[in-house]
This record gives C-alpha cells, sequence and structure tokens, in this order.
C-alpha cells in the first residue's frame, strides 16, 4: 500500500505543477490574474498545502489546491489530496472580498487511529464553500473560508491486531467499508501572494 500511495502523490504532485504551469502560461499570454497561495491551517496540523488560484472571467476563478502529510506528530498517517474549486465573486473583482464556490476533493489515505484501528482507502468529497478575501497590499491576501459537501469513501476498515490481509490471496485485498458522510468540504486560514 505504501508503494500505491507515494505513487499517487507523485502523480498529484505531477498534475499540480501542470495545472500551476497553465495558469502562469495563461497569465503571460491573456494578462490574467494568477496567485499562488498556502493554508496556515493545514500547516498547523503538518499538512503542507500548495495552490494556485487562476482569474477566468470579472466575476470567477478557479483555485487547484494539493495537500498531505506523512506521520505527523509521529502518528501513523498518510494523506494525499487535490482539491479544485470554482469561485463566483460578488463584487466584481475576483480574489477580494466575498465569494461563494464548488469544490470537490479527490483523496487517498493510509491511518491508524488511538492505535487501534486502521483506515486505508479513497475519497471523494462534492462540497460548497463560502469565504471573504482581505487585500493586504497589491500583491498580498489574507483568506478565510469554510464549508460543507458530502464525501464518499472506499476503505480497509479493521482493528490493529486483526489479520485482515490474510484473510485474502495474492494481494488482492478488498475494501470491507464504503459509505457517504457529512464532512467540513474546506477550512483555511490562507495567504496568497498575486503574480501580476
Amino acid at each position: 500500500m505504501e508503494k500505491s500511495v507515494n505513487m499517487i502523490s507523485k502523480r498529484l504532485a505531477v498534475i499540480l505543477v501542470a495545472v500551476c504551469a497553465m495558469c502562469a502560461l495563461s497569465h503571460e499570454a491573456q494578462a490574467q490574474q494568477v496567485a499562488v497561495k498556502t493554508n496556515a491551517l493545514n500547516w498547523a496540523v503538518l499538512t503542507p498545502t500548495i495552490g494556485c488560484e487562476i482569474v477566468t472571467s470579472e466575476h470567477t476563478s478557479v483555485d487547484f489546491t494539493a495537500f498531505g502529510h506523512w506521520k505527523p506528530f509521529n502518528l501513523n498517517s498518510k494523506l494525499v489530496a487535490l482539491q479544485p474549486e470554482f469561485r463566483y465573486w460578488f463584487n466584481g473583482r475576483p480574489m477580494t472580498r466575498e465569494f461563494i464556490g464548488a469544490t470537490l476533493m479527490v483523496a487517498t489515505y493510509d491511518m491508524t487511529v488511538s492505535r487501534q484501528f486502521v483506515y486505508n482507502g479513497n475519497a471523494l468529497m462534492l462540497g460548497l464553500v463560502g469565504g471573504y478575501v482581505f487585500s493586504l497590499s497589491d500583491h498580498w491576501n489574507f483568506e478565510l473560508c469554510g464549508g460543507f459537501g458530502i464525501l464518499g469513501f472506499k476503505q480497509k476498515q479493521y482493528h490493529i491486531n486483526d489479520n485482515y490481509d490474510d484473510y485474502f490471496v495474492d494481494e488482492a485485498v478488498k475494501a470491507n467499508s464504503m459509505g457517504y458522510k457529512l464532512f467540513p468540504a474546506k477550512l483555511g486560514v490562507s495567504f496568497s501572494y498575486i503574480i501580476k
């Protein structure tokens, strides 16, 4: 499983770099605003976050964020996620003041909770987000946002002392738990640098 987590994290990193490169190229070609950003709340829980946002019209923008962690606080937890988001800005000037958005998150994880239970699987979430962006200067913004969504998951879930893998042949380990939950779509205290 560790190999598949590494493979997925590398793919997500390549996708994010490609999206940011496309944003930068379109910035030069069409004089659109592009911002590079990070979420301080995620960094506080040792989950590095990087994203980019591109203005697509005078009322809309698209945000692409990638985040993940590898054994934060010495916990047995691995997470890799990619979260695109479409935003509508009410004031006619994107990347400042109030917005609402629709977001999608794709994640893969492998974590042990309370040193007893293992959750290893994939998740897909669709949600709504709202927020407010404060302009600190010509290039720096401070953003507060939050929202909820429906999270669908498919995972292996078992007690740490179970011999779960012994029930399957040739490493064809299958998920034994799937479902849907109401989940925070995004919680953010973010800083962004606007590239002009």
